[in-house]
């Protein structure tokens, strides 16, 4: 390929950088405010396959305006997250904390524990503090509005920040471990 050509392109790709960081404060530019939001996503770091397919799938949903699914979908990834910190001892210290939860491994216990209580869990397993578990909680109550009938319907600036702390709990619990 001609120098000339590299260079061109490589001034084209700069150009977009320079655009989607420009036009990613303007609240219409949705598609480059998710981009931007990709950026921290990237920075993440080790996510399992469906982890990362799931969080691929929220930021697809907020690019083309599919805001409740986003929601749905970050949430499903964080949980699958959680989940996966639970199993790394073999679910060990999690049924010594919760002696009556029925399941011989995470997919049976998703059958009889709601996600309210997992997310409860962590505090008792050290992996969150009180306030952390009630921002959870909190964010939970956001995805079932959002999956199921509500009058909530939200906009690119509340699913973006949803998505982004998401990402953020995600990012604090990665370093814990049971």
């Amino acid at each position: 390929m001609d120098d000339r050509i590299r260079e061109l392109i490589a001034s084209a790709r700069e150009f977009e950088r320079q655009a989607h960081a420009l036009l990613a404060i303007h609240e219409s530019s949705s598609k480059s405010r998710v981009v931007v939001l990709e950026e921290t996503y990237r920075s993440l770091g080790a996510l399992n396959l469906r982890q990362d397919d799931l969080m691929k799938q929220a930021l697809r949903c907020a690019e083309a305006g599919l805001y409740r699914a986003a929601h749905v979908m970050a949430w499903a990834a964080f949980m699958d997250f959680l989940e996966e910190k639970y199993q790394s001892d073999g679910l060990v210290k999690l049924r010594a904390a919760r002696t009556a939860w029925k399941g011989r491994n995470i997919e049976e216990m998703r059958e009889y524990v709601n996600e309210y209580q997992l997310v409860d869990a962590s505090q008792d397993l050290g992996l969150s503090t009180k306030n952390e578990v009630k921002a959870l909680q909190g964010l939970l109550n956001k995805r079932n509005e959002c999956a199921h009938p509500s009058n909530y319907y939200p906009q690119v600036n509340e699913t973006l920040g949803y998505i982004s702390e998401v990402l953020q709990r995600i990012k604090t619990l990665q370093p814990k471990t049971l």
